[in-house]
Parts: C-alpha cells; structure tokens; sequence
C-alpha cells in the first residue's frame, strides 16, 4: 500500500525468503501531468520494469536462483528501487516470517536462522520496526511482538501491525490491543484487512 502497487510475492505459506531492500525515490510528474512508475533492481543493472507483474516474477525468480524452489531461505539481499510520483522518499526492508517447522529445503535450524536474520536488521537505532501479527491468532504470543521487543524493549521503535482483523474468531475482539493496553507500543498499532489470498 506504500507504492499503490501489487507487486510482492503472496501465498498461503512462506512467500519472502531474502530480504528485500525496496527503496521508493519520489520523482516528479512529466510536464504533461502524466506519470511514469517503474522499478530497478541492483542485479539488472540499466534495466527498467514498468510493469509490476514483471517485478513480481523478478522478485520470484531472484530469490528461487538464490534459495532454490523449494522453500529456502537466503540472507543474501535483493535490492529494489521504485520510482514513483506517488511515493515518499524512504527504504524499507521486507524480511521473512518466522518459520517454526521446517518445509522443502529449509535447515532443521530455520527458526534460529530466520531470527538471526531479522535481530541484525532491527537491533539498528535508526530503524522503525513493523511487527506484523494476525488477528486470528494469539496476540500475547506473537512472534512478532517478542522479537522486535528483544531489540526495541522500551517500544520506542515498533508500530504494531494487526491483520486479518476481517477473519477473527466469533466473539475475539483485539480492541485492547489496537489501544495499545495490552503490549504498550509508543508508536501503536495500526489494524489491516489484508487483500485477498
């Protein structure tokens, strides 16, 4: 919802699995009015896509080349700009989700090594964390929650990210949670219904 665009690798299970560095750089509309949108990416150098699906398959296809088709994971990054009128000036990193079970070609060790991962992008003082943590589950264990509480305890640097609120169970309620009165979070929360699957 940054870009405006859907481009990012979805599905039901594990869809990041590198670090995706997305830098949005804000460029000014043509003297007609018109826009022009497009990403580069650091390994097609001088290579423009404007069309977002090509991006996605881009996307897909660095990260299978790099950690294989079967559901591997890699810490080595992918680098992407998007040149937009419609963005602001700002790089975000997309890190995978914790894996607690291993699946295809991950290690027995993925848990560890995906936490690894994700504590030396978010033990940086200058980065905000997005803890992303869905509805339908146990809002006091998330993953999420813990882990960017291990690097940010006094919650100075994490906006919570509440999803799926459109699919709770019948009669939950995360209100306390959005409010902040459960794990208090100096920047919040903020509820998403995602798009679909």
């Amino acid at each position: 919802a940054l870009v405006g665009r859907d481009f990012l690798p979805r599905g039901s299970d594990i869809c990041t699995r590198r670090p995706l560095v997305l830098q949005l750089v804000q460029i000014k509309r043509k003297p007609d009015g018109t826009e022009e949108e497009y990403g580069e990416f650091l390994h097609k150098v001088g290579k423009r896509f404007y069309d977002f699906n090509d991006i996605r398959r881009e996307i897909q296809a660095e990260t299978d080349k790099e950690a294989g088709g079967n559901k591997g994971v890699s810490d080595k990054q992918i680098r992407l700009k998007i040149f937009s009128p419609n963005v602001l000036d700002i790089t975000l990193v997309d890190l995978p989700g914790i894996t607690k079970v291993p699946v295809g070609d991950q290690p027995s060790d993925i848990e560890a090594r995906i936490r690894t991962m994700i504590m030396s992008y978010i033990k940086l003082p200058s980065c905000l964390i997005l803890a992303v943590t869905p509805a339908n589950s146990d809002l006091a264990n998330s993953d999420a929650l813990q882990i960017a509480g291990n690097a940010d305890p006094d919650g100075y640097r994490t906006i919570g990210v509440i999803t799926k609120l459109d699919i709770m169970d019948r009669g939950t309620d995360a209100r306390n949670f959005l409010l902040g009165k459960v794990i208090p979070l100096r920047l919040g929360y903020v509820g998403v219904v995602n798009r679909s699957q």
